[in-house]
């Protein structure tokens, strides 16, 4: 799915860098639109503490606000905050607590979709780097 001459593939890579900058953890895309009609990308991430899945959550909506003009489609979270998504048609977003993504382990469910290597998107992204362009 393309949006304004951004290809979701683009969009993905651009949340995940968004994110990296804001020091999430175990970030991980999955392309999976082979494997499903909803949405084209997972981008999955961790955090330490409910503060920082909330943190990261607006964070994100913020960024992808001000830099692509785009509002999630819809967003749902626990009372907690340790498990927070974001969906943005092409691409969904779930921000988890580190307990919540070993317990509930999204990758292996959808273990039939493409990851993107880190190195990857890292590269696909680095317009959108908040550091310019240096990499931990």
């Amino acid at each position: 799915m393309e949006k304004e001459g951004l290809s979701s593939y683009k969009f993905a890579c651009a949340i995940a860098r968004f994110l990296d900058d804001k020091i999430a953890k175990d970030l991980s895309i999955l392309n999976i639109s082979n494997v499903s009609s909803f949405a084209d990308y997972f981008v999955i991430c961790s955090a330490q503490t409910n503060t920082q899945v909330k943190a990261l959550t607006e964070n994100l909506a913020d960024k992808v606000k001000s830099t692509f003009s785009r509002l999630p489609l819809g967003r749902e979270n626990d009372i907690k905050n340790r498990w927070n998504l974001i969906d943005y048609g092409d691409v969904v977003v779930h921000i988890l607590h580190q307990d919540e993504r070993e317990a509930y382990a999204i990758e292996k469910f959808w273990n039939h979709a493409f990851s993107i290597p880190r190195e990857t998107w890292l590269e696909e992204s680095k317009e959108y780097s908040e550091y310019n362009n240096i990499e931990r």
